[in-house]
């Protein structure tokens, strides 16, 4: 017969021997509840992790897609790259549809009379030209009206300045049916072109017809025509080259008067010191049209670089 302890411990004490109801480590409630709870945590951890990853990849798709071409040997996306300084801008780039047609006259016509704005050289307009004097058109929309005045006046070059893609590519389909050869597309910041592009009194005159009129207060920095902006323009017009703006917002009118009235560099060739009457080589468009219908007033300026 086997020997029994003398004064065995009584079960669940710490001197007893293990059985199957006596816990051999830390209490087992406590431990599986904060085992659950860190399971939990670096399971969010994990979880939040993750989706910041998504968003940082997602931005870089979108990122490298803004910095894409959508053409191949077409307009840039973002000619200017990060080398300029970012500023207040007063267009927005938008990436709209492009018709075959237009896909077709961007593929066909831009290495031909397409320029982006990269602000890495000096252009010569002259040059670009054969000779012809030439003006700067900023922002022409669809570009019927500049299409129609480059057929109007074959001897005068237009260099025109838009970021609208299929507005580019309308342009220059537009000239290449009328036979126009003196049109150019350029794609980018005007303010880049000015600044940094082109040589003094270089230019015959400057076009901007219905700039955005960025109605709200707040963003009045936003307009164009601005005494900064005026600024960068003086140096690059020749003498008694003419500045021509129009718009049917009215307290955008009253603001060019005002801002190019006040400039030394700007001479009003109205006798009484307003308005102009439209000139006929401005083509009514179909943009001024419906501010017509609307009963918005159109105002034209024309004043003569001094």
């Amino acid at each position: 017969m086997s020997e029994q302890p003398l004064n065995p411990a009584p079960a669940g004490s710490p001197d007893a021997p293990p059985t199957d109801e006596t816990p051999t480590g830390p209490a087992r409630t406590g431990s599986t509840a904060a085992d659950a709870l860190a399971d939990a945590t670096a399971e969010e951890t994990t979880t939040a992790d993750e989706a910041a990853a998504l968003r940082a990849a997602s931005f870089e798709r979108a990122r490298r897609l803004r910095m894409e071409p959508r053409f191949p040997g077409g307009p840039a996306a973002d000619p200017a790259g990060s080398h300029h300084e970012r500023r207040i801008r007063s267009f927005q780039p938008r990436r709209s549809r492009v018709t075959t047609g237009q896909q077709e006259s961007l593929e066909r016509l831009w290495p031909k009379w397409g320029l982006d704005i990269d602000g890495r050289r000096v252009l010569d307009p002259a040059e670009l030209f054969d000779g012809l004097p030439v003006v700067l058109e900023i922002g022409f929309g669809m570009g019927e009206a500049t299409a129609q005045m480059a057929a109007d006046d074959p001897g005068t070059g237009i260099l025109a300045v838009d970021v609208h893609t299929p507005g580019q590519g309308n342009l220059l389909g537009l000239a290449d049916k009328a036979g126009s050869t003196n049109v150019r597309v350029a794609n980018g910041d005007a303010v880049i072109l000015l600044r940094e592009m082109l040589a003094p009194e270089s230019l015959d005159g400057l076009r901007v017809f219905f700039p955005d009129p960025w109605p709200k207060a707040r963003h009045h920095k936003r307009r164009l025509i601005q005494p900064d902006f005026l600024d960068l323009v003086a140096p690059v017009l020749k003498p008694g080259a003419i500045v021509h703006c129009a718009t049917d917002w009215e307290p955008y009118a009253e603001q060019m008067l005002a801002v190019l009235t006040a400039h030394p560099r700007f001479e009003n060739t109205a006798a009484d010191g307003g308005y102009a009457p439209r000139p006929a080589f401005r083509p009514l468009t179909r943009f001024e049209g419906q501010g017509l219908d609307k009963g918005h007033v159109v105002h034209d300026l024309l004043f003569a670089r001094v």
